[in-house]
């Protein structure tokens, strides 16, 4: 359950959960306050703080009504749920809304180049019971049924006793093992905070970094499709839009303040890089989507990535734990290991001796000290 005091929501950690904890939300409009938020500096975790792990998960579309429901959605993560509960910390990007009201965005209805997800209220107990503590909304998807769905969608996640981030000016905070991690999230749309407004991130990472240990920055952006593996230099454009400057982005919020960096969007795993010591991981790819995304090649692909970091930000170890899409769009690992060669190849080509190390286990150790 959650509690308004002073603007400031704090998150009754769900009952029977193996990962104990509080979360708290600070909400305020981009360039102002809300009125009566307060921001208070941390004190900062003892250095012999225990490291904690968070993990991350990319583009979730759970399943739309457009296209056909499962009939058991248990099946969605069933393959995966142990990875999913393993982090201290799991944090996943939701593209799509938890409603069943609202007007679409397509008026022809799903299909080409316009789609509008939308999943049952109910299915945010499926991310509950799956392992997700926190999901960014900051996506071109989260606004599908208008603000009603959006409204929906976080009322939705509250009540399975999730947090979610990603609005403007938007903080969403949980303390894990005496650890505050901060979550802010990122996209190129009017109800997400702005990814291609520097002074904007600077300003809501260094927000963060006063109210928490450990702050997570997801950004939603880059062109999307199989084609789009690769990190361009510059500004991506896509379907008219102004997906962002990707590589410029993750310097800024590195620079602010960010101790990790994941991306979503472009629907395909992009590579790693290593930013001031700081692990950047530009997409993980199509983790979940019954009969929403591909079911083969590129955009099939994905993980769960898993890093461990202590108090101050310094790197303990990571690992990309490889998963594909099965069956009509099931999440589940991947014998093949797919994930770990495709990133492997991608960060070496993309960012040279600012990669990471990946071994075929799937850890990563930070080699570069770019």
């Amino acid at each position: 359950m959650a509690a308004t005091i002073g603007g400031v929501t704090a998150w009754a950690a769900t009952a029977g959960s193996d990962r104990e904890g509080t979360e708290a939300q600070a909400a305020t409009a981009r360039g102002g306050s809300a009125a009566g938020a307060t921001t208070v500096a941390p004190a900062r975790a003892a250095e012999e703080s225990a490291p904690i792990t968070i993990g991350w998960a990319g583009d979730a579309v759970p399943a739309s009504d457009a296209f056909g429901l499962p009939s058991d959605p248990s099946v969605l993560f069933r393959d995966v749920r142990a990875v999913l509960r393993r982090p201290d910390l799991m944090v996943g990007n939701l593209e799509g809304t938890l409603t069943t009201r609202g007007a679409s965005k397509c008026p022809g209805g799903s299909g080409g180049s316009c789609y509008a997800f939308r999943s049952p209220p109910s299915y945010a107990r499926l991310f509950a019971d799956a392992g997700f503590d926190v999901l960014n909304l900051a996506n071109n998807h989260a606004s599908d049924y208008g603000p009603v769905g959006l409204a929906d969608t976080r009322r939705a996640l509250e009540g399975a006793k999730i947090a979610h981030t990603g609005a403007p000016g938007q903080v969403t905070v949980r303390t894990v093992k005496g650890v505050k991690v901060a979550v802010v999230g990122f996209a190129s749309y009017t109800w997400s905070a702005p990814l291609n407004e520097p002074r904007a991130v600077r300003s809501l990472v260094r927000k963060a970094a006063t109210q928490a240990d450990l702050v997570v920055v997801a950004v939603d952006g880059g062109a999307e499709g199989s084609d789009r593996q690769h990190v361009p230099q510059g500004r991506e454009d896509y379907l008219g839009e102004n997906r962002g400057d990707l590589r410029a982005f993750a310097r800024t919020a590195i620079d602010a303040g960010a101790d990790l960096v994941v991306g979503s969007g472009p629907h395909v795993l992009r590579g790693l890089e290593v930013y001031k010591g700081r692990l950047v991981a530009y997409s993980t790819g199509n983790f979940v989507g019954w009969r929403t995304f591909a079911l083969s090649g590129a955009l099939s692909q994905s993980c769960v990535l898993q890093v461990t970091l202590r108090a101050d930000g310094r790197w303990v170890r990571g690992r990309i734990v490889p998963t594909r899409l099965v069956g009509d769009g099931a999440a589940a690992l991947d014998p093949d290991r797919q994930a770990v060669r495709v990133m492997r190849s991608l960060s070496q080509a993309d960012f040279g001796n600012r990669a990471p190390r990946i071994a075929d286990t799937g850890a990563i150790t930070l080699a570069s000290r770019s």
